[in-house]
């Protein structure tokens, strides 16, 4: 049996979630962005005792990389490297779209598009086939009415995410629909036990969070 240790401090709430096999055992939640760096290491110790594990069992430790919250990334990051450090073992990187899309994999649409909020009318985001295959690759996008069109004129689009509230306002296309659920760490536990199981570990001495620094609007150059 594996047992991880999930991450995810890339939005407003920060998460975390111990796995065996892919299954959470117990999890915790922090909706104070500003808190996130107090929160974790108290929240690890307390889900653990929780679960009746040490630290000193778990088999590795998965986050999300990004995109997201700049200072919510590089908490998470810094939490989950200092720990696969201490511990010896191996660091799970997952890209923090890739891990909401695969989260709403059985969700009916053609296209998935995992949105976070990255303010005013800006997005981190992404598109996704029924089978997860990349159509938009990750990117930082001003969102405008005719954004998407060309994967809602084929057919359905899920949009999700904490983004996603700012371009529903936008967006009056039928074949448009939006979910308010809300990623969780317990979200990305089958995803790092299914890279777990194939030993799909990132380096530590050279994995850094996932940043989308530059903007750009449909129709020009970035």
């Amino acid at each position: 049996m594996s047992l991880i240790l999930n991450i995810d401090t890339s939005t407003e709430n920060a998460s975390i979630c111990i796995a065996a096999d892919g299954t959470p055992l117990g999890s915790l939640t922090n909706p104070h962005q500003k808190e996130h760096a107090a929160w974790i290491h108290i929240a690890i110790q307390n889900v653990c005792k929780a679960a009746k594990i040490e630290l000193k069992q778990l088999d590795a430790i998965a986050i999300t990389a990004g995109p997201g919250s700049y200072t919510g990334l590089r908490v998470g990051m810094a939490s989950a490297k200092g720990l696969c450090y201490a511990l010896d073992i191996p660091l799970i990187a997952v890209n923090t779209l890739h891990a909401m899309a695969f989260s709403m994999r059985l969700q009916q649409a053609d296209y998935f598009c995992p949105m976070i909020d990255a303010r005013r009318m800006e997005v981190f985001t992404a598109v996704y086939g029924k089978e997860l295959e990349v159509h938009l690759k990750p990117c930082a996008l001003i969102l405008n009415e005719y954004d998407f069109l060309p994967y809602l004129n084929k057919g359905t689009v899920l949009f999700f995410g904490n983004g996603s509230k700012k371009y529903k306002t936008l967006q009056q296309n039928k074949r448009a629909a939006f979910s308010e659920t809300a990623f969780s760490a317990s979200d990305l536990s089958p995803l790092a036990y299914q890279k777990f199981t194939r030993n799909d570990f990132s380096p530590l001495a050279y994995t850094d969070p996932f940043y989308i620094k530059d903007f750009y609007m449909p129709g020009f150059s970035a």
